[in-house]
């Protein structure tokens, strides 16, 4: 044996055994206690409507058709009366572009109030523990359960469960397939046996994805997976509005008789009765400070402010604040009036300019749109009269939902003319190839190519007629 460790070293290793900690550790499933209180009930108003929209917009009827439908097969987007081609990729852009800036104004504001409340996880995670609370019982019982011994019981309870939740997947799964897929259509096919193979399969797939999102990770895609939770701190100052334990009033922490008086006991109000904790959908302490995991959702705020009202003490020991407010105590007054600062200011502008920007470009869209291609099998020919012609295939689209007539013209070239059918008539929402013949004297042209727009024009097109610049080619030499 060797000579033993000097007392130096001895305590040394004794205290890296106890701090070091494995790099992958397991993780603890997480039990929520369910709780009651006004920030509780806004995430069920959240949930709710959110879900009401998702579920609810595929059923709805907008001139005898779908009200949403993005029709993949056809390349037509309908969004209520707006029908959106894939040459209009640019709104989409516009409306993500939108939909980011958004995000960075509510979270300089107050925080992560899309994860707490509106996030298609936090929603389905709520919707998912509800099930389970309504057949298993509380989180004790939930524990007791999982952690006991297999019997018919447990079997019954926890086949029930899955069984709810692969029902909300599936339904989960189905109405986004109505999004792509008329869904009374898809609806009907499901009931005859006749769905599509890749309509099964995508409908199968997001069900999959999300029985295993709400279902079995839970709080890890908030603490390890979503990106938000790693850069949403570069968005935070000292006048966001986060959900904040309050030190100076809270400790020392320890319990205490109910009517005691915690200041001749030297203790702060917080009773250490771990509330905060147990009712966390994250499992996180928001005792140990703001952390990336903590999806501003609320609920450690109703569990604190319960134990509040029963032990007698003003409530907010846990509560939206601000880091500036809370270290110099500000009213709530003073603390939203700090919401408006440059930073949310910019934002602000930024986000009304691009609302406004985006708005009026939707609104002054014409019509109809055109694109022009020439005939590259034949540059040019010349016909009897001295006459020269070029042969062009033109795509016209109707955005409209009701039928067009489209007259075509030239512009830019001298005494040019359509020598083929120029009165065109489209159907609603129709996108068409047509070819064209365009005729001009070889004196109106010089050799080469000569520059030519065709116009088109509709009748009930406010917005005016629609050009496209090409070229017309005259192999004469004069």
């Amino acid at each position: 044996m060797g000579a033993p460790l000097p007392p130096s070293l001895v305590t040394a290793e004794a205290h890296a055994s106890e701090t070091t900690r494995p790099l992958f550790e397991r993780s603890i499933k997480i039990y929520p206690r369910a709780t009651r209180g006004t920030f509780r009930s806004w995430r069920w108003i959240f949930v709710a409507l959110t879900q009401l929209v998702y579920y609810g917009l595929p059923w709805l009827d907008w001139h005898g058709r779908q009200a949403v439908l993005f029709d993949l097969a056809s390349r037509k987007f309908f969004v209520f009366g707006i029908v959106l081609f894939p040459q209009d990729f640019i709104y989409l852009t516009g409306l993500l572009v939108i939909s980011a800036l958004s995000l960075f104004l509510f979270t300089a504001v107050a925080g992560r109030l899309w994860c707490g409340y509106a996030c298609p996880q936090t929603v389905y995670t709520d919707l998912f523990i509800w099930i389970e609370h309504r057949i298993q019982g509380d989180h004790v019982r939930r524990q007791r359960l999982v952690h006991g011994p297999w019997t018919l019981k447990r079997l019954g309870l926890q086949g029930a469960t899955l069984g709810a939740w692969a029902t909300l997947a599936l339904w989960t799964g189905f109405t986004f397939v109505g999004y792509f897929v008329p869904i009374k259509t898809l609806g009907h096919d499901f009931i005859a046996f006749d769905a599509n193979g890749w309509v099964v399969f995508w409908m199968l797939f997001y069900a999959s994805f999300t029985y295993l999102q709400a279902g079995v990770l839970r709080e890890q895609v908030c603490k390890t997976m979503c990106p938000y939770a790693r850069f949403q701190s570069a968005m935070f100052d000292r006048d966001t509005l986060t959900v904040t334990y309050d030190g100076k009033r809270g400790e020392l922490r320890g319990s205490r008789p109910r009517h005691a008086d915690p200041r001749g006991l030297g203790l702060g109000d917080c009773v250490d009765c771990g509330v905060c904790v147990q009712v966390c959908p994250t499992g996180i302490d928001i005792r140990d400070g703001l952390q990336s995991a903590c999806i501003g959702c609320g609920a450690c705020i109703d569990g604190c402010n319960d134990i509040m009202n029963r032990m007698g003490y003003a409530r907010g020991l846990i509560r939206y604040t601000t880091e500036h407010a809370l270290e110099n105590k500000l009213s709530k007054r003073e603390t939203f009036k700090r919401a408006i600062r440059p930073r949310t200011l910019i934002y602000s502008g930024i986000l009304l300019v691009l609302v406004a920007s985006w708005a009026a470009s939707l609104a002054v869209r014409p019509t109809l749109r055109m694109d022009v291609i020439r005939d590259r099998g034949m540059l040019a020919r010349e016909l009897d009269g001295g006459l020269i012609e070029n042969v062009y295939r033109v795509q016209l689209m109707n955005l409209t939902e009701s039928a067009q007539r489209v007259m075509l013209g030239t512009q830019g070239l001298h005494n040019a003319l359509i020598a083929s059918d120029d009165d065109i008539a489209l159907g609603p929402t129709e996108s068409r190839f047509i070819v064209i013949r365009v005729q001009t004297p070889r004196d109106a042209t010089h050799p080469g190519m000569n520059a030519l727009t065709i116009q088109a024009s509709a009748a009930n097109d406010n917005h005016g007629a629609i050009s496209e610049s090409t070229t017309f080619y005259s192999p004469i030499t004069h």
